[in-house]
Parts: C-alpha cells; sequence; structure tokens
C-alpha cells in the first residue's frame, strides 16, 4: 500500500517502477535471446538432416566394362538373367581367385538369385560411376545429367540410395557391398529387452524402498552412498564382474544347459543372456537414481491427503506417487537404456562375438 508520501512496502514508488522497468527489459532481452538460440538451433538440424538426405539420395552415372547383353544374348540387365543363367555365368566368368573365396563364404548354389546379380554386377560387368549429383541437383539439373549422358558414349543414369532395405535386412558378411546391419540390429534389440526386464523392476522397487520406506540411519546411508559411487564406476569394471558372475559362475543357467544339458561339456557362458544382465547392472544404479528424485518431485501434500482418507502407505505409493512420478521415471528409464545400447567395453570383456552371419 501506498502511504502520503509515496512510499510503499518495498520502497518509494518511483524506485519500485524503475526496477519493475529494469526487470522487464532484462526479461525482453533473455527472450529474445532465447528465441534466437532455438531457432538457431533448428535451423542448424534441418541443415544437417538436408545434407544427409542430400548425400545419400541422388542420380549417379555409370559405364559398364562389360554389357550384360556380351554375357546372355537378348539380356539388357544382369536381373533378367535366369537362375541357370546367373550360376552359369559366376561360374566361368569369375576369377579362380574370387571363385574360391565366394564358394567359401557360400556355394553358389546355395546363393539367392538377388545375391548371385550383385556378384554378377561386382566382378564381372563392373559398372564404373562416371559422375554423381545429390538430391538437390538431381531435382533441378535433370538437363545437365541428360547432356552429360549424351557426351558419354554407352553411359546411363540411376537414381541410388545409399540407405536401402537390404542395408537393414541383410546379415553380417565379410563382403562390404553385401554386408548389413540385421544381425547387429537385432542383437542390439534383445540385449536392451533383456537389461530392462532385469534392471528396471529391481531399479524401480529399490528406489520406492530407498524413498519410501528406508529409515534414515547409518546402513541406509552407506548403501545410498554407495549407488551413488556405482553410478560413476567405469563400464569395463561392470564388464569384468559379469564375466566372473554371469559367464562363469552362472554358466549353467545363462547357457541354457540347466534346462535342455549339453554333449562333450560344450556349455558357453557367453550368451545374449550374459550381455543383457552384465548391461543391467551397469545401469541399474541410474535407474535407482533418477527414480528417487522423480519421487522426492511428489509434493507431500499428495502423500497426506491419501493418509487423511485413510488409504495405506503402499495404497498411497500405487495410486497416487507413482502415477504422478512416472513420466519421470520412464525418462530417466530411456536415458540409462540409451548408455547401455552404446556400451561396448562391457561385452567385449565377457566375450560377445563380433561378427555372426545368424541372427542371434
Amino acid at each position: 500500500m501506498n502511504d502520503l508520501n509515496g512510499q510503499t512496502a518495498f520502497g518509494h514508488a518511483a524506485d519500485v517502477s524503475s526496477l519493475m522497468e529494469k526487470r522487464r527489459r532484462n526479461g525482453l532481452v533473455w527472450h529474445i535471446v532465447f528465441v534466437f538460440s532455438t531457432t538457431l538451433a533448428v535451423l542448424f538440424l534441418i541443415l544437417l538432416v538436408f545434407s544427409i538426405i542430400d548425400s545419400v539420395f541422388g542420380y549417379a552415372v555409370l559405364r559398364n566394362d562389360v554389357e550384360p547383353s556380351a554375357l546372355v544374348a537378348g539380356k539388357d540387365s544382369v536381373s533378367a538373367f535366369s537362375r541357370s543363367e546367373l550360376e552359369d555365368t559366376a561360374r566361368t566368368r569369375l576369377s579362380s581367385g574370387i571363385l574360391r573365396r565366394v564358394e567359401y563364404d557360400k556355394p553358389i548354389a546355395e546363393r539367392s538369385d538377388k545375391d548371385l546379380v550383385s556378384l554378377i554386377e561386382e566382378y564381372v560387368v563392373k559398372p564404373k560411376v562416371l559422375k554423381t549429383w545429390g538430391f538437390w541437383g538431381s531435382l533441378t539439373e535433370r538437363k545437365a545429367i541428360e547432356t552429360y549422358i549424351a557426351e558419354n558414349e554407352g553411359s546411363y543414369a540411376t537414381f541410388r540410395s545409399w540407405l536401402t532395405p537390404s542395408f537393414i535386412m541383410a546379415d553380417q558378411s565379410a563382403d562390404p557391398l553385401r554386408a548389413g546391419i540385421r544381425t547387429a540390429l537385432l542383437g542390439s534389440l534383445w540385449i536392451i529387452l533383456i537389461t530392462f526386464v532385469f534392471a528396471f523392476p529391481i531399479g524401480v522397487g529399490a528406489a520406492i524402498y530407498l524413498q519410501e520406506y528406508a529409515v534414515d540411519n547409518r546402513l541406509n546411508r552407506m548403501l545410498q552412498l554407495n549407488i551413488f559411487n556405482l553410478s560413476a564406476v567405469p563400464s569395463i569394471i561392470y564388464g569384468l564382474l559379469g564375466l566372473a558372475v554371469f559367464v562363469r559362475f552362472m554358466e549353467p543357467v545363462t547357457s541354457g544347459s540347466f534346462i535342455m544339458g549339453t554333449v562333450d561339456n560344450t556349455a558357453n557362458g557367453r550368451t545374449i543372456l550374459s550381455g543383457g544382465m552384465t548391461l543391467g547392472l551397469l545401469v541399474l544404479p541410474i535407474i535407482i537414481i533418477n527414480t528417487q528424485e522423480a519421487l522426492k518431485a511428489v509434493p507431500d501434500t499428495l502423500r497426506m491427503s491419501a493418509y487423511g482418507v485413510g488409504a495405506t502407505k503402499w495404497q498411497t505409493i500405487w495410486y497416487q506417487v507413482l502415477p504422478v512420478s512416472v513420466d519421470r521415471i520412464l525418462t530417466g528409464t530411456i536415458l540409462a537404456l540409451s548408455r547401455a545400447l552404446g556400451e561396448t567395453a562391457p561385452l567385449v570383456v565377457i566375450g560377445a562375438s563380433t561378427f555372426i552371419s545368424v541372427d542371434p
């Protein structure tokens, strides 16, 4: 309130007005800075996405060393060859060294038509790239592309995409041109699924106990301190722990020999289960800490209101606290799993395979 001399509870009215005006100016300046920063970040993100698209897709002008019609009369492309023509061409046109390597990797008779087409195109037809255009150039320079093809006899244009379904679905291979990420993708998904099933319920349960039930004594304080310390332990240490516990000590469980049995002691604990449980130990302290912070953010008035209507402690947690904090719990869990997805040191220590040609 103002008195007769223009004084307020916070000082002279003119001084208060000056301070408020200064705060408004500062707020406007920082608002402009934040908007500019956000706009700049979005522009850089758009440029990054556009540069990726521009480099992945586009036209390429090629010229073959050997035309498909010279291999099989009347066939303008290798994909038009029949199965017998593909096998005959592969056996007769491939050099002896390449043929031995191809047969060692996978016999020609067992290869798919698509695989044989790729082999013949790579080692027999041998298309050479004369010039390439990015995605934007492919849209805006069509006449220049047609002119270039006309000037180079025997050349032709094809639309190339370096991100293809075969790259996603193909297995790993010693040949880079036929290698895919199918096995690596499935292995990562299986490991993350095992990590989540192993670490999430234990981590959330431990956080609920420490935050809602545990009393403040020396034992619980020591336990809390150790959890904080474990979250900063290097990942390779968890790999050594997983090697000792899951791979060796729990070998009958992780190898599945206690269910199916083994022949000639061939049980091996270096399985995807061992990898998932090792990464589960890695992210367990992170999930516990994130869940505790999420539970701390729930106002105590919500708990008191539940107690006031006769709810038990567990009913309060299950029906009031967890629904309010579940979004923060899941956010922390996703961040923890994203760290597990990028970890390789623990998997290398426990002896995970780096090259497999079958689905895990």
